[in-house]
């Protein structure tokens, strides 16, 4: 048997995983064309790449497809329920930082808090008599932080575009995003909740809790710790 590797397939995500790998003596590298999902790894024995996009590989490590992964601590978060019983960290690696916040129109200037995002969501429904909109890609997540914190009388929309667009467009009045620099959000005439983080997300290399490893895929893996360790 060998230890499958999930990573990112395309984008500045897929590079820098092929870099950190890089720096910690692996090299990675796509065999085919760039419409080919299978790759190599050279530097270690027993260890096969396979390419996925980022947001299927929290479901492929849950289901023992693939014993290790690279991908955000937000999607691992959002796509897993009980997420620690399916995957561990191994180690996160300094890249891929982005937060996942509440956002609302910047002109709202008596809304800063959740406590005011609470109190708009149900002068909103008095007026218009629907619940506020908060467009979102990311709903187990935004929705365990908003019951946390006590805001109700608002529904949550899915958005799978361009998220920032949605309250220009009036499909939503607020919004749930990841955000690296906030520039989109300005761009948009939005701004963060002072106490709307819920999630602070980076690029994670994550193994599966649940795949079958044989006595020689435990032994890869220590080397792979090992090299991991080192530098």
């Amino acid at each position: 048997m060998t230890l499958k590797l999930g990573v990112p397939s395309k984008g500045r995500l897929m590079e820098q995983t092929f870099e950190w790998f890089a720096d910690h003596g692996l090299t990675l590298s796509r065999t085919g064309s760039d419409r080919e999902y299978a790759g190599a790894i050279a530097g270690i024995d027993g260890m096969e790449l396979v390419l996925l996009s980022a947001g299927e590989i929290p479901r492929e490590l849950a289901a023992g497809r693939i014993d290790l992964g690279v991908t955000g601590t937000d999607l691992v978060q959002e796509k897993l329920p009980s997420w620690r019983r399916s995957v561990e960290p191994l180690t996160e690696m300094c890249f891929g930082h982005a937060d996942l916040i509440i956002a609302v129109p910047s002109a709202w200037v008596d809304v800063d808090t959740l406590d005011d995002l609470d109190a708009a969501a149900a002068a909103f429904r008095l007026t218009h008599g629907f619940r506020l909109r908060i467009a979102t890609k990311y709903h187990r997540l935004v929705r365990d932080f908003l019951r946390e914190h006590g805001v109700a009388d608002y529904q949550l929309v899915d958005s799978q575009g361009a998220t920032e667009g949605t309250v220009k467009n009036e499909t939503a009045e607020a919004i749930a995003d990841i955000t690296s620099t906030g520039d989109t959000l300005r761009a948009n005439h939005l701004k963060v909740l002072s106490d709307g983080l819920i999630l602070q997300s980076q690029a994670t290399l994550f193994l599966s809790n649940v795949s079958q490893l044989s006595a020689q895929d435990r032994h890869t893996l220590e080397l792979l710790r090992g090299l991991i360790n080192k530098t």
